[in-house]
């Protein structure tokens, strides 16, 4: 008859020579412990790092044991899921042996090819990230290609606004042409009344004063005109003969 008790006790003394500074004793009924696996040091001294905790049932190893995820550290959700299904497959495999180191050893070998696929990830992320910057500049340099819709819409816009350029220049020459229209002597008096004292003002700021010598008209308001005669002539007045 298989003394399963024993056989736990032999192992267990084993895996803790093994791994003494990452196994840790969790229960003594039934056994139960973690150990810590580590990948070796990826991109950048990166590491993987998984605790995996076991625990014996009954009739191990005769019997599958336990096993969960106890911490991790730069582990992906999804990689975890594949190293319980890897455990699966091992456990399954070495059914009736002692198995605790085998398992520890295919995470330890499974984590280390995490690490190769995490750097390959990574320069195929950088390598896609590159080639749509690329794609994107060559669109820059390129423009945009001319298809009937978009030449229709840019058409409609550039009628809008060559109409709208075309009603400013209008309206600015109207204006212009406003301004060069010159008004009348007529015009000038109507708009503007100062401009009946203009050049009597000008005369006098220019120190030229209007004097008029008012003895030149008294002879003529003593003169008897009869301007009411036909044969009035203002010119024979002044005549040598007369």
């Amino acid at each position: 008859m298989t003394d399963y008790a024993e056989e736990q006790r032999n192992e267990l003394e084993a895996i803790e020579s093994i791994y003494p500074d990452s196994f840790t004793v969790l229960s003594e009924v039934p056994s139960s412990f973690t150990i810590t696996v580590t990948s070796d040091a990826g991109e950048n001294d990166e590491t993987i790092e998984v605790t995996l905790q076991f625990t014996y049932v009954e009739k191990y190893p005769d019997e599958v044991p336990l096993w969960e995820i106890y911490s991790q550290e730069n582990l992906e959700d999804s990689d975890a899921e594949g190293i319980l299904t890897l455990l699966q497959q091992q456990a399954e495999e070495n059914l009736g042996m002692v198995m605790i180191f085998t398992l520890v050893t295919a995470v330890q070998d499974k984590l280390n090819e995490l690490v190769d696929e995490i750097k390959n990830r990574r320069e195929e992320e950088k390598r896609r990230k590159e080639e749509a910057a690329e794609e994107a500049e060559k669109v820059l340099f390129q423009g945009t290609v001319v298809t009937i819709e978009n030449f229709l819409s840019w058409k409609a816009k550039f009628e809008l606004e060559m109409a709208e350029l075309r009603r400013k220049r209008q309206k600015e020459e109207e204006q212009q042409q406003a301004g060069k229209i010159k008004l009348t002597g007529k015009k000038l008096f109507e708009t503007d009344h100062n401009l009946d004292t203009s050049d009597i003002q000008f005369l006098e700021d220019s120190g030229n004063s209007v004097e008029v010598d008012e003895s030149l008209f008294q002879d003529l308001e003593e003169l008897d005109l009869d301007e009411d005669d036909p044969d009035f002539d203002p010119l024979a007045l002044g005549s040598d003969e007369d």
